[in-house]
């Protein structure tokens, strides 16, 4: 058992090392107007701290399947739940919001 536990010491620290190159591209992409791309590329850098985080250090890797469909499930709810609240943004009567403010006359 003491072997595995050793084996395990070279991955988290690539695993180590490889987050912090994602912080260093963090780091780059926040100095850099990238326009209609930031928000594409920093959240896919984001996701991909995530993943490598819930896989290594949360040992999703070497779960069960019950585990996996638990984290599976729970992605759908909070894809879910991100799609109604978009939907919510996107049929808001903007134009009525914004224009009604600065009309205070009664």
């Amino acid at each position: 058992m003491m072997s595995s536990k050793r084996s395990e010491v070279p991955v988290y620290a690539a695993i180590y090392v490889v987050l912090l190159v994602l912080l260093a591209l963090t780091v780059e992409a926040a100095r850099h107007d990238l326009g209609e791309l930031n928000l594409v590329i920093t959240l896919s850098i984001a996701a991909a701290k995530a993943i490598l985080i819930v896989l290594f250090f949360m040992h999703v890797r070497h779960s069960t399947s019950l585990v996996k469909l638990v984290i599976a499930a729970a992605l759908l709810w909070l894809a879910i739940l991100f799609a109604l609240a978009f939907a919510d943004y996107a049929t808001r009567p903007w134009d009525l919001i914004i224009g009604g403010m600065g009309n205070n006359s009664a």
